[in-house]
């Protein structure tokens, strides 16, 4: 019998700890996270970004991501963003969102997410963009979820309160889901 990966997507606003919340989780499972390939497309990107390079986040994205499935252990694989963000970001920029992304986000399930909430400080990075507008991100971040009628926690938190927060959430979920599915 193939095992059956349940994936946990660290989701929400700029600047709220996806990273931190993904890369902890993944330890604290033993298993892989899938890191967030935007980072990487837009460290030596020295202009605005286009819908094009939209796009090429998308499939960077998937593709990151099913290249790691083969490395999942415990049936747990979490990911540290999933192409949402790139729906979010091409509304947001260009009023749009290409068929493709929509359609794959409509396609690609994830189990469980973990909607990273706004109340930590804003951390300024080149790669960020929006710090006045948190609020409204989180605003969007929800009525997306909900749309997907996804399954998903709004974690809140500083420090190591925050991190207990996600890996509980995630252990709850787990507990929650049938043994025969997990």
């Amino acid at each position: 019998m193939v095992d059956i990966i349940k994936k946990i997507a660290v989701v929400g606003p700029e600047s709220t700890g996806k990273s931190t919340m993904a890369q902890h989780l993944a330890h604290v499972l033993g298993t892989v996270c899938v890191p967030e390939y935007a980072r990487y497309y837009c460290r030596n990107l020295n202009r605005q970004y286009t819908l094009q390079d939209e796009v090429n986040m998308f499939y960077g994205q998937v593709a990151l991501e099913d290249s790691l499935i083969p490395l999942v252990r415990n049936n747990v694989l979490v990911c540290d963003t999933t192409m949402l963000t790139v729906k979010i970001w091409c509304d947001h920029l260009f009023a749009s969102t290409p068929k493709e992304v929509t359609d794959e986000i409509n396609a690609r399930k994830y189990d469980f997410y973990l909607l990273m909430n706004i109340d930590l400080p804003w951390e300024d990075d080149p790669l960020r963009d929006f710090p006045e507008q948190r609020e409204h991100f989180m605003r969007i971040w929800k009525k997306e979820l909900e749309a997907l009628d996804a399954s998903y926690k709004i974690i809140s938190g500083t420090g190591d309160e925050r991190l207990k927060n996600g890996v509980d959430a995630v252990r709850l979920f787990i507990d929650e889901t049938p043994h025969h599915l997990f």
